[in-house]
């Protein structure tokens, strides 16, 4: 398949924390684009700013890892004029993250950096299960078994959303149903319209109507749902006691083996939906696309690859990837459900996890995808998500978010989303109207 060069979008490259409003520590490194070869020296620029202008002579200590983990160096460097640097290497592909801490007027101060290392060599901290093709074969072959019954409720569309029609919607599934929001065009036509799903991302919520609706307006059939196959627009105390109950540890239940382990069901609830919307007699047949991040942007990414008809996906800050990241001596990715054990993974879960990865799923997808990663990201770290960008055959993009942590400018991000979606639709409907 075709692999294109990703676009690298600069946003700049440091993040500022604030002890008070007139006084800043800022790190920046020595290059623009935060990114160098293996090897390469990385020089993290550390200033104090007073009122916007590099001041002061404060004791700054500062850490350089591997992403978070060894191995660590660190030291302590004087400013002058308000400015210092600390240097880092790196022989292998990766990230580098630099933290520094000082103290002005008895506040304390911190700024982190991240510098990525040759990002399109990093690898998978373990190969692929040789049955993993079998077992998830055999888990959508279980699904297959449930007919697809659906349960519809209308619910009033957003006032601001004209020309749509809203519904709550329960899909019958394995475990729990797929629950959420279908909002569609009123007096859409038959194989007139794209089709997308919404995915969640980590916590217990209900989905956003407008996480629906706003698609529908775009002409398009939407499918908004959450990770756990709950009731929407309940209370919150209802999300909150979940939360703290029976949802608490959802990310590490059943663990223990591959059939027992939580994502198992939530996956199948994505392909569920997926079933769902082509099975609309609204759908395009051709325009097939899953957004999410995170959590999320890990069932869309297991969704496009075991489902050949997905079109096109955003992984924004993508979880679960690279699990077994430990074995190679790297950070593992968000829930980090591998225990360390005495100093080793625990072998069980760590067998567990491999079928619940990004960097196996990647290989599989022949859709293309549009990811964003924060270089200095703890919940999700970058490390990770380049092992299972890397991965993938099919046509691919990736935003460089520098200076972001797992929290990304929401100003910036959503409508780059919502045009990557835009474009992919306007692209396909092109090439069709070509081939009439």
């Amino acid at each position: 398949m075709l692999k294109l060069l990703c676009p690298t979008l600069l946003i700049s490259s440091f993040l500022v924390l604030n002890a008070q409003a007139e006084t800043k520590l800022n790190i920046v490194t020595d290059r623009a684009d935060a990114v160098y070869a293996t090897g390469e020296t990385v020089t993290f620029q550390i200033s104090l700013l007073q009122d916007g202008k590099p001041s002061g002579d404060e004791s700054v200590d500062w850490t350089i890892t591997k992403d978070g983990v060894p191995p660590i160096h660190n030291g302590t460097v004087k400013l002058k004029d308000g400015r210092a640097t600390a240097i880092g290497t790196l022989n292998e592909p990766g990230f580098l993250q630099c933290k520094a801490v000082t103290q002005v007027d008895g506040k304390r101060l911190e700024a982190t950096a991240g510098a990525a290392i040759d990002p399109e060599g990093i690898q998978p901290s373990m190969a692929c299960p040789d049955d993993f093709d079998e077992f998830w074969n055999d888990q959508l072959a279980r699904l297959d078994k449930v007919p697809l019954k659906v349960k519809l409720t209308p619910v009033p569309a957003p006032p601001d959303r004209p020309g749509i029609e809203c519904f709550d919607i329960e899909i019958d599934c394995i475990g729990k149903p797929v629950r959420g929001y279908y909002s569609r065009p009123i007096g859409a036509k038959p194989g007139e319209c794209p089709a997308r799903l919404c995915v969640d991302g980590a916590g217990v919520r209900s989905t956003d109507l407008l996480a629906s609706a706003r698609w529908a307006q775009r002409g398009v059939i939407s499918l908004a749902i959450n990770a756990h196959g709950i009731p929407n627009g309940q209370p919150s105390s209802y999300y909150a006691d979940l939360n703290g109950g029976e949802l608490k540890n959802y990310r590490i239940d059943g663990r223990e083996s591959r059939e027992t382990y939580y994502f198992l069901n939530m996956f199948l609830r994505v392909q569920r939906a997926l079933d769902f919307l082509c099975e609309q007699p609204e759908w395009d047949g051709d325009i097939l696309m899953i957004e999410g991040g995170s959590q999320g942007g890990a069932q869309s990414m297991m969704g496009a690859a075991f489902d050949p008809r997905v079109s096109f996906y955003t992984a924004m800050v993508t979880a679960m990837c690279d699990h077994t990241g430990m074995v190679a001596g790297r950070v593992a990715g968000w829930p980090k459900v591998v225990p360390i054990l005495n100093g080793q993974p625990d072998t069980q879960v760590l067998e567990t996890s491999r079928y619940f990865d990004m960097v196996n799923f990647a290989p599989r997808i022949q859709a293309e995808g549009y990811f964003w990663v924060g270089f200095i990201d703890t919940t999700c770290p970058p490390t990770g998500v380049y092992a299972a960008y890397n991965q993938l055959t099919a046509p691919k993009t990736m935003v460089h978010a520098t200076t972001s942590s797992h929290s990304l400018d929401g100003s910036k991000l959503w409508p780059a989303v919502a045009k990557a979606q835009q474009d992919h639709i306007n692209q396909m409907q092109a090439k069709r109207a070509l081939n009439k």
